[in-house]
């Protein structure tokens, strides 16, 4: 006659099979979750912003071109991208950090100019941005630094009954990526950026 342990353990290994099926599958299902969420973004610093920043159509900058007060002043960066410089001509803008705007004009300069120019380059306006869904007053507003999501929202007339204040949705301008950003949080915005307030399920 079997020992009556032996029966037990056999038991219950039988039945712990579709038990452990399940949590396989439950895993699995948590997996896949957590592969399709959308990509988190980190935090920036504001002093990692000019380091970062992507010179956009609507952004204006100063040029300064030392000992040259005719090649220097305000700009902006027009629908083509470029910016206009006086006996420069048109030098693309639109998507180079500003440093590499900065070696741009130098080689400008240096083509037809001036040997050695000393240029420096501010951004002294940004584009806007954008924040819409469950606002209620989105839509496009001014940049300003040290701005973050919860000053956005503020700036876009807060919540609306409606929102879901657990995350937002950013789309950060050049990535075209969805990307969800818990709440609350201390994320730094940028110029450009889509933010959008989902709404919650009752």
């Amino acid at each position: 006659m079997p020992d009556r342990q032996m029966v037990l353990r056999r038991l219950i290994g039988t039945k712990s099979r579709p038990v452990l099926l399940i949590a396989a599958l439950l895993l699995a299902a948590c997996s896949n979750g957590s592969e399709n969420a959308r990509p988190t973004v980190p935090a920036l610093q504001n002093s990692e912003i000019s380091r970062v920043y992507r010179l956009g159509v609507g952004d204006k900058v100063k040029i300064t071109v030392f000992g040259e007060q005719d090649l220097s002043g305000q700009f902006e960066i027009g629908a083509l991208g470029t910016v206009a410089i006086p006996l420069v001509g048109e030098i693309p803008a639109k998507g180079k950090s500003i440093q590499e705007f900065r070696h741009s004009v130098v080689r400008a300069l240096q083509a037809g100019y001036l040997k050695d120019p000393k240029v420096n380059v501010e951004v002294t306006n940004y584009r806007s941005f954008f924040v819409h869904g469950e606002v209620r007053t989105g839509g496009e507003l001014q940049f300003k630094t040290n701005l973050r999501l919860r000053d956005a929202v503020a700036m876009a007339g807060g919540y609306t009954y409606r929102a879901n204040k657990n995350y937002v949705i950013l789309i950060r301008e050049g990535e075209g990526v969805e990307r969800e950003i818990p709440l609350p949080s201390d994320l730094i915005v940028m110029p450009g950026d889509n933010i959008r307030i989902p709404e919650r399920f009752f």
